[in-house]
């Protein structure tokens, strides 16, 4: 069957083309995805190419796919897994595999997000890392995977107690959470984690220095058994003043620091209250980034720091289950689609063309299109009006279902 993809090459050399993939053997599963959600880390991948640790073999020789935040469908099971996945059925995908380096999106030559039709090698569902999604809709599926990130880093945080030893995980119930530079697409997941997950704090504020991001995200986010805070601090004086007065002054039990900057890291760091976690969860490409923290706070006040990468199957599987039930509204961060022409670009330009969450529909002739400024006299204008802007199920089919299948011949 033959494929069509977006590979990377080298540094910076990402090419859209077709290729025929291999005979599906006994041990693989044949797959269609429908649609990838753009993540940072692959623009990372971009920048480092051969140098990214994930990177296993040359890629001037063995290109890899792109992409690692996918939905689609099971087209064709071979034998060995006939009893356990079935054709017709959607899957998402744990991509950091146990005791392994490689991983889709960053390791295989045929299978990978960006990409139409991909095979599925033998350790994937070995791990038991191919996982079934139920869903009503592709595009959620495709976000499994960033709030799989986000319920992982929730995880990570702990408290040790009155008795200091009794290191419970979590965030703090009851507890004053603070969102550092949250209104990105993972902040804004962080958000929705904080108010619908299992262990709800008290208050949650949330910090940026975009007004214009903070206010759509008062439009989209509300709670009410949790107090929400959305905080402009572009123009505070004393920003550790300021924010630790809206705790009466004791500070956070919980921060998660959503972007690589120093000066967040600090401020975090004077912020905590007496048995508080600072989770940095921003992925940095910088390996010399360097931040001041109070040590003195460590040893007398318990202060804490941790920090996560990604999430295990466990974490998927949490993920699905609260996108299924639909107790997140995932769709709430999206905010552009695209097809495979633009994806290697839109890859490039990540960090500079803002925004929420870029979804990727591999078989749709589609340009890069901002969601939020369609034309409300188009179809898909009007039906996102009914939705505030928000993508949604009727949106996807009518895009699956309207807009003219790609091909690069």
């Amino acid at each position: 069957m033959k494929t069509t993809g977006v590979r990377i090459h080298g540094v910076g050399d990402l090419k859209l083309e077709s290729w025929e993939l291999p005979v599906m053997k006994e041990d693989e599963i044949l797959a269609k995805v429908v649609v990838d959600s753009i993540c940072m880390s692959t623009t990372k991948l971009t920048g480092q190419g051969n140098h990214h640790k994930r990177v296993t073999k040359d890629l001037s020789k063995h290109p890899s796919i792109i992409g690692h935040e996918m939905c689609g469908e099971i087209l064709e099971v071979g034998a060995k897994w006939k009893e356990q996945y079935h054709p017709g059925g959607k899957f998402v995908m744990q991509v950091n595999m146990p005791d392994q380096l490689e991983t889709p999106g960053y390791s295989y030559e045929h299978v990978g997000g960006d990409a139409t039709y991909v095979i599925i090698p033998n350790e994937v569902m070995e791990k038991d890392c191919l996982l079934p999604y139920k869903g009503d809709t592709y595009f959620e599926g495709a976000l499994v995977e960033p709030l799989s990130c986000l319920i992982a880093a929730f995880d990570a945080n702990f408290h040790l107690g009155v008795r200091a030893n009794e290191h419970e995980t979590g965030i703090l119930e009851g507890g004053d959470l603070l969102l550092m530079g949250a209104t990105g697409p993972m902040g804004l997941l962080g958000v929705d984690l904080a108010i619908h997950g299992d262990r709800k704090p008290k208050r949650v504020v949330v910090t940026d220095i975009d007004e214009k991001k903070l206010q759509r995200a008062r439009e989209l986010y509300s709670s009410s058994d949790v107090e929400l805070l959305f905080v402009y601090t572009g123009d505070m004086e004393d920003p550790e003043e300021e924010l630790r007065s809206l705790t009466g002054g004791k500070g956070y039990d919980d921060i998660f620091v959503f972007a690589p900057v120093p000066f967040l890291v600090t401020l975090g760091s004077k912020l905590l209250n007496v048995d508080g976690c600072l989770n940095f969860f921003a992925g940095p490409s910088d390996r010399d980034l360097y931040a001041s923290i109070n040590v003195y706070d460590i040893h007398y006040n318990s202060h804490h720091y941790v920090g996560t990468s990604g999430g295990d199957t466990l974490d998927m599987r949490k993920a699905i289950f609260l996108i299924e039930e639909k107790k997140v509204e995932v769709a709430k961060i999206v905010t552009h689609i695209l097809g495979l022409k633009d994806a290697a670009q839109v890859t490039k330009d990540l960090p500079e063309l803002g925004g929420g969450k870029k979804l990727v529909y591999t078989h749709q002739d589609l340009k890069y299109t901002d969601i939020t400024a369609l034309d409300e006299n188009s179809q898909l204008g009007r039906i996102l009006k009914n939705t505030r802007g928000v993508w949604s199920r009727e949106a996807e089919e009518y895009l699956l279902g309207q807009v003219p299948k790609f091909s690069l011949e």
